[in-house]
């Protein structure tokens, strides 16, 4: 496991690998957690027209992360430099937060 998996895994508990959100599909998530329907993913091969920037590759990625977003994901996309940078950790975070209060937000009103 890369460091930024590990450390995503220690600071948000309950995360699992290669999550097959759509079993029907063989679409899967790099990063996910299931409870909160937050998924991340790393985005390879951005600087060398890797398979996530050359168009078959970018199409199907597009129906993935809409698939995931019709069926209630949240999907914090992120790239090499973003890990680096510690962006992709603060939009872990962000992503959490909104989730904690979306949740609070429906227990106060019974919704």
């Amino acid at each position: 496991m890369s460091i930024f998996k590990s450390t995503c895994a220690a600071i948000f508990p309950g995360m699992e690998q290669e999550y097959r959100f759509i079993h029907n599909r063989k679409w899967r998530f790099d990063m996910a957690w299931p409870s909160y329907k937050i998924a991340c993913e790393i985005e390879g091969g951005i600087w060398v027209n890797g398979r996530h920037t050359r168009g078959k590759g970018y199409e199907a990625d597009c129906e993935k992360y809409s698939m995931a977003a019709i069926n209630g994901w949240t999907v914090i996309r992120v790239t090499s430099g973003m890990i680096s940078n510690g962006k992709a950790l603060q939009f872990l975070e962000a992503a959490f937060s909104a989730s904690r209060q979306a949740r609070q937000a429906t227990a106060a009103t019974g919704i």
